[in-house]
């Protein structure tokens, strides 16, 4: 059972700058110790999986301080919800990673567990039978649904309890606000990532457009140079026969 939730308030306008919005949505222990990493993702680009690495390093090294022994930590899971594929080239919704020797079947440690949740990948007629699919289902049509009348498989306690405080938060103007300014920083950090992989793009495009302009050039050389060989070739050959072109010409 998880017995503390830490929600990182992702709505403090000092926060929406630069590396801060790499904070972690929620934080979660259970009662083993175990903590439960949750972030939701908008937007795909090329930094994501070493950031997926980077906020999962950073909460497992942060279990134990000067004078701690490696003995004290405890795994740690991370959750992504995606809103756009990582992975186009697979079906599944949910993708679970984790350290092993695939050879052997052997696991490292339990310690490292990455669930990625492509919500795209979810299909509008799939079945709801668990409470993870249970979830995913209102990730993906959450903004559609009717909150006092709410669809079979979210007609359960928990799922009533989750619609009502996404009613509420969106009734209260002054979070609304602050969640649009989020929306706002987080829209501006994947605009500026977008367009650093589309200068590299044009960068590569410029470098490979030059590489080719100078491959033909060099081949244009190389064409001219055996031009002029072939002439020599006739001139000396036109005048082992006698011929001199130059007073042919005159």
């Amino acid at each position: 059972q998880i017995k503390n939730v830490i929600l990182k308030n992702p709505y403090n306008e000092k926060e929406f700058t630069g590396d801060k919005l790499t904070i972690v949505d929620v934080k979660a222990i259970d009662e083993t110790g175990k903590t439960y990493q949750v972030e939701v993702q908008l937007v795909i680009h090329t930094a994501l999986t070493a950031r997926i690495m980077y906020t999962w390093s950073r909460i497992y090294q942060s279990q134990i301080q000067e004078g701690d022994h490696y003995k004290q930590r405890k795994p740690v899971i991370s959750i992504w919800i995606l809103n756009e594929n990582l992975f186009e080239n697979v079906e599944d919704c949910h993708l679970p990673f984790s350290v092993n020797n695939l050879k052997h079947q052997l696991v490292l440690t339990d310690h490292l567990a990455i669930h990625v949740l492509q919500l795209p990948k979810w299909p509008s007629s799939g079945t709801v039978n668990t409470e993870k699919e249970r979830w995913v289902y209102l990730f993906k049509e959450g903004q559609n649904l009717d909150v006092d009348n709410p669809p079979e498989p979210l007609n359960t306690k928990e799922m009533r309890q989750v619609m009502k405080v996404l009613h509420r938060f969106s009734e209260n103007e002054k979070d609304y606000l602050l969640y649009q300014s989020r929306m706002d920083a987080v829209l501006k950090e994947n605009t500026y990532i977008s367009d650093l992989e589309d200068a590299l793009k044009a960068k590569e495009q410029a470098l490979t457009e030059k590489e080719h302009a100078l491959t033909e050039k060099e081949q244009a050389v190389i064409e001219k140079e055996h031009a002029q060989e072939r002439l020599n070739d006739l001139l000396l050959l036109l005048k082992k026969k006698g011929i001199d072109p130059d007073k042919e010409l005159k």
